[in-house]
C-alpha cells in the first residue's frame, strides 16, 4: 500500500504540469486501480460476508413470519374447532336438560297415575270393608230381631212355638219389614 501512496503523491506534483484542471492520467489510472483493489478487497473480505449474513438473517426472519402466519392458520382452526366442541357441547346439553324434564314430567305422570290407583284402591277396600260390615251388622241385627220376635210371639201367644214355626213367622216379618 505504500507503494501506491507514494505514486499517487507523485502523480499530485506532476499533475499541475500536465491537462487542464489539473489531472494527470497516470495519477488518475493509479487511482483507478487503487479503487478497483479496494472494491475487491471490500467485496471479497468484507462485503460477501455481510452479504451471507443478511441472507441469513433475511431468511430467518421470513421462516419467521412463515411461522407466526402458520401459528395464526392454526390458531384460527383451532378457535373454530373449540367453538365448534362447545356447541355441539350445549346442544348435547340441551338435549340431555330436556330429556331430564320429559323423564321427570313422566315420572310425576307416573306418580299420579300410581296414587291415583292406590286410592281407588283403598276407596274400592274400604266400600268393601264398609258393605261387609254393613251387611255383619244386617245379619247380627236380623238374629237380634229373630229373637226378640221369637220372644213377643211367646208373650203374645204364650206357648212356645217349635223352631220351624218360629222360622216361618219370623221369615214372614222380615219380608213384610222389607216391603215397606
Amino acid at each position: 500500500m505504500l507503494p501506491v501512496y507514494f505514486a499517487a503523491t507523485e502523480t499530485a506534483e506532476h499533475a499541475s504540469e500536465g491537462l487542464p484542471l489539473g489531472l494527470s492520467p497516470q495519477a488518475f489510472m493509479i487511482q483507478l486501480i487503487t479503487f478497483i483493489l479496494i472494491f475487491f478487497l471490500l467485496k471479497r473480505f468484507a462485503f460477501e460476508p455481510i452479504v451471507k449474513m443478511l441472507d441469513k438473517r433475511h431468511k430467518v426472519i421470513e421462516a419467521g413470519v412463515k411461522h407466526g402466519l402458520e401459528m395464526e392458520k392454526e390458531r384460527e382452526k383451532l378457535e373454530q374447532e373449540t367453538a365448534k366442541i362447545v356447541r355441539e357441547a350445549r346442544h348435547d346439553a340441551d338435549a340431555i336438560i330436556s330429556d331430564a324434564q320429559k323423564e321427570g314430567r313422566e315420572m310425576v305422570r307416573e306418580a299420579e297415575k300410581t296414587a291415583h290407583k292406590k286410592t281407588e284402591n283403598m276407596l274400592t277396600d274400604a266400600e268393601a270393608r264398609i258393605n261387609e260390615e254393613a251387611e255383619q251388622a244386617r245379619r247380627k241385627l236380623e238374629r237380634e230381631i229373630v229373637g226378640l220376635v221369637s220372644e213377643a210371639t211367646e208373650a203374645v201367644v204364650e206357648e212356645k212355638v217349635d223352631a220351624k214355626k218360629d222360622a216361618a213367622l219370623i221369615d214372614r216379618a222380615i219380608k213384610k219389614g222389607r216391603k215397606q
